[in-house]
């Protein structure tokens, strides 16, 4: 096997790779987004009066979520453009 070959082998299983970490990391942060809205969503419907806490917990995770896309994003990345 040639050298040249054996290189784009390496990009197209990157390429898979990156593909792969964006695909499940998009999924899994807006499954997460969306089980965390209808959590406090029904928890506000139950409770009214504990609608700012449970909005502000809330704010704090989805941002935990949020952030689990962008690591998946960033591993992507690398996968693609560092050698």
């Amino acid at each position: 096997m040639a050298i040249d070959q054996i290189a784009t082998a390496s990009l197209d299983l990157a390429k898979l790779g990156a593909g792969i970490a964006i695909g499940f990391g998009a999924i899994g942060g807006g499954l997460g987004l969306g089980i965390a809205t209808k959590g406090v969503l029904d928890a506000i419907a139950r409770q009214p009066e504990i609608k700012d806490e449970a909005f502000k917990n809330f704010i704090i995770g989805a941002g935990l979520a949020e952030a689990t896309a962008i690591y998946a994003l960033l591993v992507a990345l690398l996968l693609l453009f560092v050698k």
